[in-house]
């Protein structure tokens, strides 16, 4: 057994500093590895700090109101075996002995990063487990136990049939790695709303869309990168053809048709971009299924294309046209909706130049595509007003890096620069 020193910890980036504001635990009290000891408050965020060991806290250095400053001292621990928590316990009986339900309530809704981690990982519901550790605070031991009898159930369960059991993504099976540099939980204060104020309840869509968001930027290390693209060729080519093609076909001739044709070559070329992160594979996806943004009023729909490297240009346009119909009328059905492997975002529709993309969990990246602008460009030294578009790329670091997304972006910024009749036929 030995004494260890708990620092305060970096919280951010740019954090230098921090205020305790209120001591989870006293002197005496046994904690296990990564138990929240305190709330600290700084310019950023409110987290708790977890607890690098297990042991008995001995001495508390920082006060409650205390600023102190990033690897600073904040209290001592004795590491130690279990017994110690035994001795605790008989010189300093539980709080649920001495303080009643109200702190009770108050320490089992205290849920470490550890914990907080395991349960989004595995879907569980802390609301429906029984803790163990003090005042009824949920451990990891807790969680453990659980999925380890989950997985015994799940065993003896095996025998159903693939209709009683239902699919669970590799993604989700994934194990999760966590040491003593487990991110804090930031705590926010509810808002409320002030007089005049109009509150609009999240449900439907927008509360799908929310989770999907913080999921995606939660789990997914996005980087990013930008290409400018002149497509002078295509603008002239879409022009020549889309007053025919409207009256033949009875749908517009979109620009957006010519760019979901050039991301489906290209990712035929370059398939890493066409796949998924799994924990500990990455799933790189056959089929080329474009899934793009449509919105109709203030709900936002992302449907899918299906096999797009099979469709001729004319072929693309009618889905982008059924599709769009079929938000505007409230008949996506659920295929619609599924087995997107890859997603373009149509953000120059909005007049927009350049924007970085939330990646749709589970793909590994997504292109946006910019508004066409008439901007002077030097060609053989001389000035020339040409047709540019900005294609801007969201990737999963896990999954990416610059030099394959940076070729694959060469080769989409190839394909549509030498548009023409020849290279690129409509029907």
């Amino acid at each position: 057994m030995s004494i260890q020193r708990i620092n305060m910890p970096q919280l951010g980036e740019s954090v230098t500093e921090g205020t305790v504001t209120t001591w989870l635990v006293k002197v005496g009290d046994y904690i296990e590895k990564y138990d929240a000891i305190a709330e600290v408050m700084t310019d950023k965020v409110n987290a708790e700090v977890p607890s690098t060991y297990s042991g008995t806290i001995t001495e508390l250095i920082a006060k409650e109101g205390e600023t102190i400053e990033v690897g600073q001292l904040m209290c001592y621990i004795e590491d130690g075996a279990e017994d110690k928590k035994v001795a605790a316990d008989q010189v300093n009986p539980p709080k649920e002995l001495t303080n009643g339900t109200q702190d009770d309530d108050r320490m089992k809704k205290r849920y470490s990063p550890v914990v907080m981690r395991l349960a989004q990982e595995n879907d569980i519901d802390l609301t429906s487990v029984s803790g163990t550790g003090k005042g009824g605070r949920i451990t990891r031991k807790d969680i453990e136990k659980l999925l380890t009898n989950t997985d015994e159930n799940d065993r003896v369960t095996s025998h159903k049939t693939k209709e009683e059991v239902p699919t669970i993504e590799p993604n989700q099976q994934a194990e999760v790695e966590i040491d003593e540099f487990t991110p804090p939980i930031i705590r926010r204060k509810p808002l409320k709303a002030n007089p005049g104020d109009r509150e609009i309840p999240v449900t439907g869509l927008r509360r799908t869309i929310a989770q999907n968001m913080v999921r995606s930027k939660t789990e997914i290390p996005h980087a990013w990168m930008m290409i400018e693209v002149d497509v002078t060729n295509l603008v002239a080519y879409r022009n020549a053809e889309k007053v025919q093609f409207k009256e033949n076909e009875g749908y517009n001739l979109s620009y957006f048709a010519f760019f979901l044709n050039a991301v489906a070559k290209a990712l035929k070329k370059f398939p890493e971009l066409n796949s998924c992160w799994a924990g500990d594979k990455i799933i790189q996806r056959k089929e080329i299924n474009l899934s793009i943004a449509v919105a109709h009023g203030h709900e936002l729909y992302v449907p899918v294309i299906k096999q797009v490297d099979e469709k001729s240009i004319k072929g693309i346009a009618k889905e982008i046209h059924e599709l769009s119909r079929k938000a505007r009328t409230g008949n996506l059905t659920q295929n619609d909706m599924e087995g997107g492997t890859f997603t373009v975002n149509n953000t120059g529709s909005f007049g927009s130049v350049e924007s970085m993309g939330v990646i749709n969990y589970p793909q590994s990246a997504i292109l946006q595509v910019e508004s066409i602008v008439k901007r002077p460009v030097i060609i053989n030294d001389m000035f020339a007003a040409r047709d540019m578009v900005n294609l801007c790329l969201s990737l999963d670091h896990r999954v990416l890096d610059g030099v394959i997304c940076g070729a694959f972006m060469s080769h989409v910024k190839s394909i549509l620069e030498n548009i023409s009749s020849e290279t690129t036929p409509i029907y």
